[in-house]
């Protein structure tokens, strides 16, 4: 057994490290804590220096701060007993902090990131991230299931983008589905307005959406009573439950609504987006409404996965936030749709997802389009949680 000393004894051996040292040997390298891991690589520095090899250190805690990044770069393996995030979940399932001190815990864990420097690979450099990701709040543990697979699979592909597939026609849209599937995130359809609808049209979607890696939204906009929507939503002609991941919902209605909904769609593994705003103008879900859709969502987190808004309307990471109304310049049509562009939508209004249709299926290039949308909307994501800035 070794033992580092911070300065060197000036008697004795005048040391940095004590004990029986055989040149050659591997030594394992013990330590409390790790940060950046500039302590750990401090003490392998000193051992190297004694002809000692190192390549594994063991921690009580990683704060999951870049210090194991770090150490692999140097050829160190970091094994630790447990982390913060660890710790965080088992003290909020003992409900000793709530979800949102996990989530500010969280954030400054992100803004501290430190790794390796690219000019020598051994100074931290701070990695400044201005909210947590897509992926990270994916592992929050108040996510909803469903919100939490979009979220991977958002980061999977590097898609924020909705694709709004109002067309009449069955083989149109299974057409953009298949084209322009591997581009987006969610395909968005308004099943009650083709004109030749068969079962055989959602289940030919849904192999799509399982090929392509994406999830259906059906825009239905439930807004009744909760019996009679749990119908809508279960039986007809349609059968939305069986083939579509989510719905939306106004909240007009009340809770019987969504309590309705979710006898149906809960036991599928379902989720319902509530309507927070609209991007039609003088649209009368504002203010006190939208807050009373916020409430909503929360005291029915097990079935409400976010929202459809203009802008971000709750801080809560664990609710996600669909724009629709979303073209390359803003403005506005003759029936009172009002228009954003995907950098305002993501980096200033703070939303997660943008919403396009007419921007794309009036373009004589359909997938050349979705990809300038995905990539600019994917980029202004990167740009708002600040994943390139460094100091």
């Amino acid at each position: 057994m070794l033992i580092r000393r911070k300065e060197a004894k000036d008697h004795g051996t005048k040391r940095l490290v004590e004990g029986t040292i055989n040149s050659g040997e591997t030594c394992l390298i013990i330590e409390d804590v790790v940060t950046s891991g500039s302590s750990v690589l401090e003490t392998a520095e000193v051992l190297w220096k004694e002809g000692l090899k190192v390549t594994d250190a063991i921690v009580l805690l990683d704060r999951e701060q870049g210090g194991k990044a770090m150490l692999e770069k140097h050829g160190i393996r970091l094994h630790s007993v447990c982390s913060l995030s660890q710790i965080l979940k088992i003290l909020e399932q003992q409900e000793k902090i709530t979800s949102e001190m996990v989530v500010r815990v969280e954030k400054f864990i992100q803004d501290n990131i430190f790794k390796p420097s690219e000019q020598n690979g051994t100074a931290p450099v701070k990695r400044v991230c201005r909210e947590i990701s897509y992926a990270s709040r994916a592992e929050l543990p108040g996510t909803h299931p469903l919100a939490a697979r979009l979220l991977r699979l958002m980061e999977k592909k590097q898609s924020n983008l909705c694709l709004s597939a109002d067309v009449n026609s069955s083989k149109e849209l299974l057409q953009l589905a298949d084209t322009l599937g591997p581009s987006i995130c969610i395909l968005k359809t308004h099943i009650d307005i083709l004109d030749d609808f068969t079962q055989e049209v959602v289940k030919e979607l849904s192999v799509l959406a399982a090929r392509h890696e994406f999830l259906i939204f059906e825009d239905r906009k439930f807004a009744d009573i909760g019996n009679t929507v749990k119908h809508q939503y279960k039986g007809g002609v349609f059968k939305i439950a069986s083939w579509s991941d989510m719905v939306n919902a106004h909240a007009v209605p009340g809770p019987g609504v969504l309590k309705g909904l979710k006898e149906v769609g809960h036991p599928l593994q379902r989720g319902c987006l509530l309507i927070g705003e609209m991007s039609s103008s003088e649209s009368l879900a504002t203010g006190d409404y939208t807050k009373a859709v916020v409430k909503m969502a929360e005291d029915h987190s097990d079935f409400v996965l976010g929202f459809i808004s203009g802008s971000r309307i709750t801080e809560k990471p664990e609710f996600l936030h669909l724009t629709p109304g979303v073209q390359m310049q803003a403005g506005g049509d003759s029936l009172g749709q009002k228009y954003l562009s995907p950098q305002e939508v993501i980096r200033k209004r703070n939303s997660d997802i943008i919403i396009v249709g007419r921007g794309i299926l009036s373009a004589s290039d359909r997938w050349a389009e979705a990809e300038a949308y995905r990539k600019l909307a994917w980029e202004s994501y990167l740009q708002r949680i600040g994943v390139c800035t460094q100091n």
